[in-house]
């Protein structure tokens, strides 16, 4: 074999890094189209509007959108080997699973990003079944072995 097919092949993204960050990239960007097709240029605004009543909601609404940039961000640098990108995709989506546990049960006031539900017993499930496209990305990851060398080597 020549030097530079050597390389190429040592230097490639395993297939579940390549999976795990475009399921990133997709994921995040085909929700932000549907939800904007679903509410609609009227109701986008409305929230927005809504969002920056108070500094709290201001704040909040921000974070929600930096830390969108931050998981596309991190989804890029996993693909090009970086560990960082691995290990900032695990922190953003503790941060996003305890505020939404939060702010779904009523322990922090705005609950801009809430789910509904009758119990709190509901409203864990149905949160926790919102986050398992993620935990799949995650498994993705760190389980196999091709996945752990990668990052081992970089």
């Amino acid at each position: 074999m020549s030097e530079t097919l050597k390389n190429t092949m040592a230097n490639s993204t395993p297939a579940p890094v390549m999976v795990a960050g475009i399921a990133i990239i997709a994921t995040r960007c085909l929700s932000v189209l549907m939800l904007a097709n679903e509410l609609g240029y009227d109701e986008i605004a409305n929230f927005v509007h809504r969002s920056a009543q108070a500094w709290d909601s201001t704040l909040i609404f921000i974070a929600s959108q930096l830390i969108f940039l931050f998981e596309l961000r991190c989804a890029f640098t996993l693909l090009r080997g970086s560990n960082r990108g691995r290990w900032g995709y695990v922190v953003a989506q503790i941060i996003v699973l305890g505020y939404m546990l939060m702010a779904s049960v009523g322990w922090i006031y705005p609950e801009i990003f809430s789910i509904p539900g009758e119990t709190n017993a509901q409203i864990i499930h149905h949160t926790l079944m919102q986050k398992v496209p993620d935990v799949l990305v995650l498994l993705l990851l760190f389980v196999p072995a091709s996945s752990r060398a990668f990052f081992r080597a970089r």
